[in-house]
């Protein structure tokens, strides 16, 4: 099993050389301190920040930076700053070529939940709706269970959708999988002590297994 970090490693594996990159609010904004040394990933935050870097030492913070959940960032070199107007025109344009996400559930067709638990106050979904409805490529970074023990990979999401057959892949702390175009969560990696029988126990939509599955590798 892995931890949110372990979660991050294995996701900036994911990331292609000359892409744009969106991280969303939670585990996917530690994606940005793994991203592989010599590649050339462009990170773009929808409160209008494009060439966003890793989160800066202590003492080294600047208030002014600030990513879409209001953690300090740092920017690289020939980095821009602009209003969330045009930030969202770029994301609506399809200039983003990864969205990486969180989530509260994901279903085995591609469905994904990740803004509002009805009864509970949000203050707005921010830019999910049209991250998960215009990138290319959409990855989830998730707990595979929540807080009760219940399975979030479900048949069918239960909390208000954002998108609907978007995500691509999803990688928790047990297990790394995608979704198969008539459905279905394939099981791709396990993490490290994981078995194929403690993903299948916390998997409650459709689990797909073929053959020896290999272990996750982060380094």
């Amino acid at each position: 099993m892995i931890d949110k970090t372990g979660i991050a490693k294995r996701i900036a594996k994911e990331i292609k050389d000359n892409s744009y990159v969106n991280l969303g609010i939670g585990i996917p904004t530690l994606v940005a301190n793994y991203i592989p040394k010599g590649m050339n990933v462009v990170l773009q935050s929808e409160n209008g920040l494009l060439g966003m870097g890793p989160f800066p030492f202590a003492g080294e913070e600047d208030p002014d930076l600030i990513n879409a959940g209001k953690q300090t960032v740092t920017t690289l070199p020939g980095s821009v700053i602009f209003d969330s107007a045009m930030s969202f025109g770029m994301i609506r344009s399809q200039k983003v070529d990864l969205t990486i996400l969180g989530a509260m559930e994901v279903a085995e067709n591609g469905d994904i939940a990740n803004w509002k638990i009805p009864g509970k106050m949000v203050k707005g979904m921010g830019g999910a709706m049209d991250l998960v409805a215009s990138a290319k490529n959409i990855i989830v970074a998730m707990q595979h269970v929540n807080k009760a023990g219940e399975s979030k990979l479900l048949h069918r999401c239960t909390l208000p959708l954002t998108g609907v057959r978007c995500v691509k892949k999803i990688v928790t702390e047990l297990a790394v999988l995608d979704i198969l175009p008539e459905g279905g969560f394939r099981l791709l990696e396990r993490a490290p002590g994981v078995t194929v029988e403690m993903i299948r126990a916390a998997t409650a939509g459709r689990l797909i297994v073929e053959g020896d599955i290999p272990e996750m590798q982060l380094d």
